[in-house]
């Protein structure tokens, strides 16, 4: 089964101003729509590590819908789990300065009822041969509480990402019995409900250390942008992962790849400072592009081994 991936897909719509954007005025520059969402992404970068996840989760009944479900299916994604509906998909509307920075944005939120469906219909089987579990900890409750439900159930790990930490911070029952969780250093902020706005990596470290042992959460990883990123345990293991130099077109997703990447190094055997380089390499590849696409490696080139 792979590493089971339960999240949403979007479809993203981006402006990309061409010259320095004008809040308040017209703006010249190039529009493109791609696949994208939290889950969707994920699934998507762990495939193409040629690890052959599973994704659990809903498209538009239309021919967008079936375009996404065929995607990923090229990539090598189990798609057995995933299922058309009525706002089976979210829709993401960006606007982007010639840096490369969002400046505006507007969501559309999915139905999710077909995921709880999916868990009700078919959750020993996803769970029972899964080989890690990856979720939005941010999906309705119910889903949420099923997941790790199933997870303990099985004995499985549950390594949770959030795209909305408004709605994430009151789950933390449930980060407590994550295997890992990350975020960037903003979401970090709410959670902990502290300004990290000016902190150094080096002091983010210590900060993490102290909070996720009062926190109670096992691991945890803060993304600080050109900063790199920061690491916790509760065995004392700590550090700084310096970013790679790369050329920035669009960070959208990146942080995206840098979890899947950290789920895929402790899924299969290495330490947290390696995951967080396994993660730094692939965020690294996807904000070149504006379509953000991660190219294909072997597991090989990882160290890693299912």
């Amino acid at each position: 089964m792979g590493i089971v991936v339960i999240g949403d897909v979007f479809i993203d719509i981006k402006g990309y101003s061409t010259s320095p954007y004008i809040p308040q005025g017209r703006n010249a520059g190039t529009i493109v729509q791609i696949h994208g969402g939290v889950g969707r992404n994920v699934v998507e970068d762990i495939a193409n590590v040629e690890l052959e996840p599973t994704f659990v989760g809903a498209v538009d009944d239309d021919a967008m819908g079936e375009e996404v479900i065929q995607k990923l299916k090229r990539h090598k994604v189990n798609t057995k789990y995933m299922r058309k509906a009525n706002n089976g998909m979210g829709t993401w509307l960006a606007v982007f300065n010639h840096e490369g920075d969002v400046v505006a944005s507007i969501s559309k939120r999915p139905d999710h009822r077909t995921i709880e469906r999916i868990l009700d219909e078919h959750g020993d089987e996803i769970f029972k041969d899964a080989d890690s579990i990856v979720i939005e900890i941010d999906l309705e409750k119910e889903i949420v509480k099923k997941t790790f439900a199933y997870a303990e159930k099985y004995n499985k790990k549950v390594y949770a990402i959030v795209s909305n930490m408004s709605i994430a911070i009151e789950r933390r029952d449930f980060i407590r019995r994550t295997a890992c969780f990350v975020c960037n250093q903003q979401e970090a902020g709410i959670l902990f409900s502290e300004n990290y706005e000016n902190v150094t990596p080096e002091e983010m470290t210590d900060i993490l250390a102290d909070r996720i042992r009062s926190a109670k959460i096992p691991k945890m990883v803060v993304t600080m942008g050109g900063d790199g990123a920061v690491y916790a345990d509760q065995e004392g293991d700590k550090g700084v992962y310096p970013a790679l130099k790369v050329d920035v077109v669009d960070t959208t997703g990146a942080g995206d790849s840098f979890f899947a990447g950290v789920c895929m190094g402790l899924t299969y055997g290495k330490t947290l400072r390696e995951a967080c380089g396994i993660g730094t390499r692939l965020a690294s590849t996807v904000i070149c592009t504006s379509e953000n696409i991660c190219p294909r490696f072997m597991p090989e080139e990882f160290g890693l081994e299912r």
